[in-house]
């Protein structure tokens, strides 16, 4: 959390006000929307909160008082804002404070543009002074040598007595010629790695038209309800009218190749990421391992399979019956190894032996069998979800 905003009901105060931490922590989503529509607010869409107060490290967002924003507006700012160092944080402010802004729309596209700004906070050292201001000029970057080569004394003289700063209560701020340009149209929030998920898709109305840059993020997994925000922000109704495209993933080879095949229900999706968030870097290894010996088609079936990964026994990176005889008998835990006597353990023999035994296959991340006491088809279609099994592919 970077800030809270005490906000309530322009239109009808006597409903009172309701304290929200920003960022929104997934977890806490619902939680707060919640309080918000106890007092008629808090829409997808509409600006309809009215900002009593903020209070955390940010004064210069204390411009927002008295003004009323987007719940989700403001909540993309501040994952934005928590993102910033202490240098991106005094840019900011400082130009924040210079141009006056007091719309969070103008404040989310200041994030993309402040740091051409050079905003001198302490004149004791004019060498870092000149550096950063360099490293300005130059989009965040430079070359070492050329670091090494710059005078930074003579730079930060030579920008402060070329007048152009603007004393704010951050510092002097000089902009560098920057511009606030629209990264933010309104609607439709640009893409931003806030924390790591476990899928990114963007999604836009079929009626658009396929190269149309109105498009919506939504990270995987998350809530219902803020794959419902994200929809209404779109303008899409109904879920069926929604064409999606995966953008970044974290999902074994395995189950992406499993998904490219077809459109999915993104709350179908959500709920898979849900179940792969919580598996250990070997469980996922697993789940690939799994997925490419079960042959899923769905999305609720790779669910199936990761929510039932402990009926199902792995060895990783083996090729050959006698490699899986050797794990099994030196790494899986099953036996008491003694390597003294490792000459005369045949683990070829044992290996195609417990094999016969197995329902299992080898397959390119080593040897996956299946020890349930249901069918793996059966598995799969458990609790099989209302949905239409037309094909389609990807938009």
């Amino acid at each position: 959390m970077i800030f809270q905003a005490v906000v309530g009901n322009p239109s009808h105060p006597e409903y009172g006000v309701a304290t929200i931490p920003f960022p929104i922590p997934n977890d806490e989503y619902d939680h707060s929307i919640g309080l918000l529509e106890d007092l008629e607010v808090g829409d997808a869409v509409q600006t309809d909160l009215e900002v009593k107060e903020i209070n955390g490290t940010w004064p210069v967002l204390k411009c927002l008082e008295d003004t009323v924003v987007n719940v989700d507006e403001l909540d993309y700012l501040a994952k934005r804002l928590e993102s910033f160092d202490f240098g991106e944080a005094a840019q900011f402010q400082a130009m924040a404070d210079k141009l006056k802004l007091k719309s969070v729309p103008d404040l989310i596209n200041l994030t993309f543009c402040c740091q051409q700004a050079t905003v001198i906070t302490d004149f004791s050292d004019l060498n870092a002074v000149g550096r950063d201001h360099y490293m300005n000029l130059h989009g965040g970057c430079a070359r070492t040598q050329e670091l090494e080569d710059l005078d930074g004394e003579e730079t930060a003289i030579l920008l402060i007595d070329g007048g152009g700063g603007t004393i704010t209560r951050y510092g002097v701020v000089y902009d560098n010629g920057m511009k606030l340009e629209q990264h933010y149209d309104g609607t439709h929030f640009p893409g931003y790695f806030y924390e790591q998920n476990v899928l990114a898709v963007v999604i836009a109305p079929k009626s658009d038209a396929e190269n149309s840059s109105n498009l919506t993020w939504i990270y995987l997994p998350c809530s219902k309800l803020q794959i419902e925000h994200a929809l209404q922000r779109s303008g899409i109704a109904d879920p069926e009218d929604m064409r999606f495209m995966y953008e970044d993933s974290a999902l074994p080879s395995e189950v992406e190749a499993v998904l490219e095949l077809r459109q999915e229900s993104i709350f179908e999706l959500n709920d898979l990421a849900h179940a792969i968030e919580r598996l250990t870097p070997d469980g996922i290894a697993k789940l690939g391992a799994v997925v490419a010996m079960a042959q899923p088609e769905y999305a609720f079936q790779i669910r199936h399979l990761a929510e039932n990964l402990d009926q199902f026994e792995f060895a990783p990176g083996v090729r050959t019956p006698a490699e899986y005889g050797k794990y099994i008998i030196q790494e899986s835990g099953h036996f008491e190894y003694d390597p003294n006597l490792d000459e005369f353990y045949d683990y070829e023999k044992y290996g195609l032996q417990r094999m016969e035994q197995l329902s299992g296959q080898f397959v390119d991340r080593g040897y996956i069998s299946y020890h349930g006491a249901m069918s793996l088809d059966e598995l799969m279609m458990e609790d099989l979800p209302q949905m239409d099994f037309q094909m389609g592919g990807l938009s």
